[in-house]
């Protein structure tokens, strides 16, 4: 293996200085800040309309239902007939026109009430009239039937269930939701990482045999040390690649704020914007505080070098196949047949780790695939928030890295032999053969 640390060398210098690689690094984060300002913008922009809704009550229920906010007035139409109503809200270019029909009976106004405008309406304005006609609607129907509005608004309970494992260690929804954020992080980066940089291993395995320059190396180093050796340093290459990718981002986020004066925060879907409603009706102090908390209650130690190591074994294992790949075609038109069977196992433990461990994190099919070597890098990683034992860990670890070993050895097989065949398209017999030599 004396030669293992000059190919890595070579390998992470020959990336770092490819023309390409430089001005991909430069202008990715570019670009993705661009983008997000330029939405940011918009849907600031789009937040700070001032909309103006004309409401014709004929039945005289919900009037006093409407009240002005920042974005959103409203305007009452009295003794006017519809067409009319539609006519003036019209010339004066208001949003739209919201219309009850003349009624007393709350159950006919359910499926009688109807908006009109010149476009089809944002579903943000449209859910938040709904919550409104329906909660001003259901206290009519509740007085009109001799209910005490106050005793019921006084009779609420609200229930908070606090929540304990049989240890005594206390936990909270809020520390569930940062436990699934930190997990599904986790595993859509290694997701990401490993299709990335997986590729780019392939690619180069591939250039370097199209451009016969692998027959004058391999004269001199084992096939095993070269295929590490690009493994690694395209691996340190790709870290040095994401690291300026955070810098620079967090500097042009940073620059973008300061300079335009735009909140990058401001990107919010209608959705967004219905539970921000909600959640603005709580005590959103006392959710921050609970929040800090159970980020502060995580293992971190534990979680950080769990992460380090299940992302330095999974991408190891994966790439190990990029690059016997890469050795067996020519083209990457030809990689297509043998890339897809393995994604397969990332894009099943993706899906396990959010419909799965989110949902029930220590039941048999979360356990099982998070020591399947090429679904745990991913699945364990979003299972350690919620509580693996380090026994656990070690085991699903020890399995993952004995794959990477076996990989690795098969994998040199194939990339042997492939890395010197050229013009034969190769199928999954003739890789099986030179397993075999």
């Amino acid at each position: 293996m004396n030669h293992l640390s000059l190919i890595i060398k070579r390998e992470y210098l020959t990336k770092v200085r490819n023309k390409a690689f430089i001005v991909m690094t430069i202008l990715s984060p570019v670009i993705l800040i661009t983008l997000i300002a330029v939405v940011a913008y918009l849907s600031q922009v789009n937040s700070e309309k001032v909309r103006t809704i004309a409401v014709l009550d004929e039945s005289g229920l919900v009037k006093d239902a409407f009240v002005d906010t920042e974005t959103t007035k409203y305007k009452i139409l009295d003794r006017i007939e519809l067409e009319a109503a539609k006519v003036l809200v019209r010339a004066e270019e208001d949003y739209g026109l919201l219309y009850i029909e003349k009624s007393l009976d709350v159950n006919y106004l359910e499926d009688h009430i109807k908006f009109y405008s010149e476009e089809s309406p944002s579903l943000s304005v449209i859910s938040d009239l709904e919550d409104k006609l329906e909660k001003s609607l259901t206290d009519v129907k509740l007085v009109q039937e001799g209910v005490d509005l106050d005793k019921i608004a006084s009779s609420k309970i609200n229930v908070d269930i606090f929540q304990e494992n049989y240890a005594g260690e206390t936990t909270s929804k809020e520390e569930s939701i940062i436990k699934l954020v930190f997990g599904g992080a986790a595993g859509y980066l290694l997701f990401m990482f490993i299709i990335i940089y997986g590729n780019m291993i392939m690619r180069s395995v591939i250039e370097e045999k199209t451009s016969r320059v692998i027959e004058v190396i391999i004269s001199s180093v084992k096939p095993i040390q070269l295929m590490l050796g690009k493994i690694i340093g395209t691996s340190l290459a790709g870290i040095t690649q994401f690291i300026i990718w955070i810098i620079l981002g967090g500097v042009l986020m940073f620059l973008v704020s300061i300079i335009f004066g735009i909140d990058l925060t401001h990107m919010q879907t209608p959705q967004q914007e219905i539970v921000q409603q909600t959640m603005e009706g709580q005590a959103m102090s006392e959710n921050t505080q609970a929040v800090i908390t159970a980020f502060l209650n995580l293992p971190m130690g534990n979680l950080i070098l769990a992460f380090v190591l299940f992302f330095i074994g999974g991408y190891l294992l994966y790439s190990s196949m990029y690059a016997a790949i890469g050795a067996a075609v020519d083209n990457e038109t030809d990689t297509q047949q043998f890339v897809l069977p393995l994604l397969m196992p990332l894009i099943l433990a993706v899906y396990i780790g959010f419909f799965t461990v989110i949902e029930d994190p220590h039941g048999t099919v979360s356990t099982v695939f998070s020591f399947l070597p090429f679904t745990s890098p991913v699945v364990m990683l979003m299972r350690i928030p919620f509580g693996v034992s380090i026994w656990e860990q070690l085991l699903s670890l020890l399995i993952l890295l004995g794959t990477f070993l076996f990989t690795v050895w098969f994998a040199a097989k194939i990339y042997r032999v492939g890395i010197l065949m050229y013009g034969k398209k190769p199928t999954y017999k003739e890789l099986i053969k030179w397993i075999k030599y």
